[in-house]
């Protein structure tokens, strides 16, 4: 059964009328029904094309979020052979929130680095819903010198709603093994590509994001809190989250006009959960097309122009 958002209940009584027609076509022979199923197909269709064409930053914010949406180990799966995923940071222990390793994108080696929410209950509490402990970022620092040293480029795919805030991760130094992560992306001699397929939430999604290139799905947000925390925050209330979602600017179309984001890559109608294949071509297509512009780029043009474009960032918009 296909989840549907709240916004999307027009498209779900629609798809719920089309599913009651072919039962009743496949129970009864005689009854030829292809007419009028055909014509709500097309009716849902424009329907959800026409909600999905005026999306407010919270209804992106549920889209970002939908339980069917691709996660990490789907576009490793689609795009990257031969992954070879590496365990621990080295000081502490594993952290299964973060995933990151070696593998090959179009034949080509490359160091891959993501967060992993989980599809289902087992796997959610696995991965701790993709919110890392300090040991996810030290391993992503481990792979992030490991490419470094042997000059092979970095893929990140960003989807957190943020560090892991208990006490333990605390303890142990959630903030500064972010900025650790933040320091290495900025000082590594190799192209950094970054996606954000879901959400990006604050430098749980920053640490590994600090890219030459930053890439954010149609649909995805990115922010530097979650629109909740940031209500509660500001007004004690969670339920104006979706207008601190509007007024934060989380969406990938205002986060290009704020220099912040690269590229945009389209989503299909109805967001990335519809049609996966789909998405990670384009997904693909982006990323080859980032890699592409960076390769004739030395070490040291690398790493100054990606320390220049974070550093320009929010000069402008006096």
């Amino acid at each position: 059964m296909r989840s549907y958002l709240e916004f999307e209940k027009p498209v779900a009584d629609l798809d719920g009328r089309i599913h009651e027609l072919r039962s009743m076509a496949q129970g009864d022979g005689e009854i030829d029904l292809s007419g009028e199923i055909g014509k709500l197909e097309q009716k849902a269709h424009e329907t959800l094309s026409d909600l999905y064409a005026k999306l407010t930053p919270w209804h992106k914010t549920q889209v970002a979020r939908h339980p069917d949406r691709p996660h990490f180990k789907h576009y490793v799966e689609a795009l990257i052979s031969e992954f070879t995923p590496l365990s621990g940071d080295r000081y502490f222990a594993e952290d299964q929130a973060v995933i990151a390793g070696f593998g090959r994108f179009d034949g080509n080696p490359v160091a891959v680095i993501g967060q992993e929410k989980g599809s289902d209950t087992q796997s959610r509490l696995k991965h701790n819903f993709g919110m890392a402990r300090p040991e996810g970022y030290r391993k992503a620092v481990r792979i992030m010198e490991l490419a470094d040293r042997f000059d092979i480029p970095v893929l990140t795919l960003v989807d957190t709603a943020g560090a892991y805030p208990g006490v333990g991760a605390e303890e142990r130094g959630q903030a500064e093994a972010i900025a650790r992560s933040i320091e290495k992306c900025l000082n590594i001699k190799v192209p950094i590509v970054s996606i954000v397929i879901g959400e990006g939430g604050s430098g749980g999604a920053i640490a590994i994001a600090t890219a030459n290139r930053v890439l954010m799905l149609e649909h995805a947000i990115y922010s530097v809190i979650s629109p909740e925390a940031g209500a509660s925050i500001l007004w004690r209330d969670s339920a104006k989250a979706k207008d601190v979602a509007t007024a934060m600017k989380i969406t990938a179309q205002d986060l290009v006009q704020l220099g912040i984001v690269d590229t945009i890559v389209k989503e299909p109608v109805g967001g990335a959960h519809r049609d996966p294949a789909v998405v990670m071509e384009r997904a693909a297509e982006a990323i080859r097309g980032a890699f592409g512009e960076l390769s004739s780029m030395s070490g040291e043009e690398l790493r100054k122009a990606r320390r220049d474009k974070f550093l320009a960032i929010g000069r402008n918009l006096g």
